[in-house]
């Protein structure tokens, strides 16, 4: 408690990380007002009575996401996720086209300039579509509209509205990223995911001593804390290939002799995909609902019955079978797409660095590459886990509310983000002579991942 006491205090001492914590602190403050903030013409209460229907389907994975301002249809209802969608589909298009692939790798800091702009421009198209479905959504709903409201006035109000919240959340995320500490839209989509923590967890807290559960709730909590600490591990976890860069030569005293080539290693993480197979399985799973639903009507939706029904409900056994396999297939794809053997060991060539015992070039490459395939497998093992725990948890007696946060995207998002904000924070004690956050060792976030990848 006294180690802890002092880093607060060494932490307040510095004014520039004092300034950048309370920058930081005061724009999701805005944020998290704006989730409240209810559109005009929008009833709450009949929106509140349709929410309890939308907690294991994609609205209800979205409003997670959001901090609840989804079900609230507020100004911020559509979040930073329109924006995070955008940088996904450049991510992906950078994978597939030599134009995105030469601004992203290339061209340097014009590059990443005009894919800025392309992502913001890209940002204002989804959240239009999206909150032309939104308005529709709402527009289902009993109830939701005030009758004195004119449908045409409210549509293209509430689009500009949307699509200012949308915009106002992503400058706010950068503002974070620029004078705070942290990723901006990062912590954004985190303060969402934890708005309902409190609740959930009072609300757990509250059924299992009503049931005289007093041992199951301390078993939760442990296990609870024992999945954080595993989920650091896996997302801290690399795999450090050694690399040597070639003997130079020296002059020393007169005499040119060559010096020792100088030792380090190229990390390759055993989670190098992040949420995003977990995000595309549980995109995927969404699939038959809405396939059904279109089919079948909404009637075939309100009492579904046979494979229909374990397909929609996300805690049964065949549904966390195939989720399972497909964050495992998912990892293992988009790690290949992420992760370029051949870039590497170009950079190690341009670097006048090889692997002790291989081969330049090719050779290179194939190892790497076979490295990646090994260590990727306890990965996407570990994410197909995680990925299922929720619906574990369910089976066991836990509320849906609190066992979200027991696994899936949500931890994940959650602790990596907590992680890399703990980074930056080390970074700035550290470069002032102040003890770091932990007593030995360094908080490991992404910054050597981050340098080797930008050099190549």
């Amino acid at each position: 408690m006294k180690k802890f006491i002092t880093t607060l205090q060494n932490i307040w001492k510095i004014k520039e990380l004092r300034e950048r914590i309370g920058w930081t602190l005061l724009m999701l403050f805005i944020f998290r007002f704006g989730s409240f903030v209810v559109l005009p013409g929008v009833v709450p209460e009949a929106l509140d009575n349709a929410a309890s229907a939308a907690g294991s389907d994609l609205l209800g994975l979205i409003n997670s996401f959001t901090g609840g301002a989804f079900n609230n249809a507020s100004v911020m209802a559509l979040g930073i996720m329109p924006y995070i969608t955008a940088s996904i589909i450049i991510q992906l298009l950078g994978f597939a086209s030599p134009y995105f692939q030469r601004l992203q790798q290339k061209e340097g800091e014009s590059g990443r300039k005009k894919l800025n702009q392309i992502t913001r421009l890209l940002t204002v198209l989804i959240t239009l579509v999206q909150g032309g479905g939104y308005l529709t959504y709402i527009y289902s709903i009993p109830g939701a509209l005030d009758p004195n409201m004119p449908q045409t006035l409210f549509w293209l109000s509430s689009i500009i509205i949307l699509s200012s919240g949308t915009v106002f959340a992503m400058w706010l995320g950068e503002r974070i990223t620029d004078n705070g500490i942290g990723n901006g839209a990062s912590l954004l989509i985190t303060i969402g995911i934890i708005a309902s923590l409190p609740q959930a967890l009072a609300g757990e807290i509250a059924l299992q001593i009503g049931a005289n559960n007093l041992f199951k709730l301390i078993l939760e909590f442990a296990l609870f804390f024992v999945i954080i600490g595993a989920v650091v591990l896996v997302i801290q976890g690399v795999r450090k290939v050694p690399i040597q860069f070639a003997k130079h030569m020296v002059q020393r005293g007169g005499t040119v002799m060559p010096a020792a080539g100088v030792r380090d290693y190229i990390p390759i993480k055993v989670n190098a995909a992040g949420v995003m197979p977990i995000i595309f399985a549980q995109a995927l799973m969404f699939v038959p609902a809405t396939v059904a639903q279109f089919a079948f009507g909404q009637e075939a939706m309100a009492a579904p019955s046979g494979m229909l029904k374990e397909l929609v409900n996300p805690y049964s056994f065949t549904s966390s079978v195939i989720v399972f396999l497909l964050v495992v297939g998912f990892t293992y794809v988009y790690t290949a797409l992420i992760v370029n053997p051949t870039q590497y060991a170009e950079y190690l060539k341009r670097q006048n660095a090889f692997i002790p015992g291989i081969k330049p070039g090719k050779p290179t490459a194939d190892f790497i590459d076979a490295i990646t395939t090994r260590v990727t497998l306890p990965g996407s093992i570990f994410l197909g886990l995680i990925s299922v725990i929720p619906a574990i948890a369910v089976a066991f007696g836990v509320q849906p509310s609190f066992a979200v946060f027991f696994g899936g995207t949500s931890i994940l998002i959650a602790v990596g983000v907590v992680l890399d904000t703990l980074q930056q924070i080390e970074s700035h004690l550290l470069m002032r002579r102040y003890d770091g956050l932990v007593k030995s060792g360094r908080i490991q976030g992404r910054s050597r991942m981050q340098t080797i990848g930008s050099n190549m």
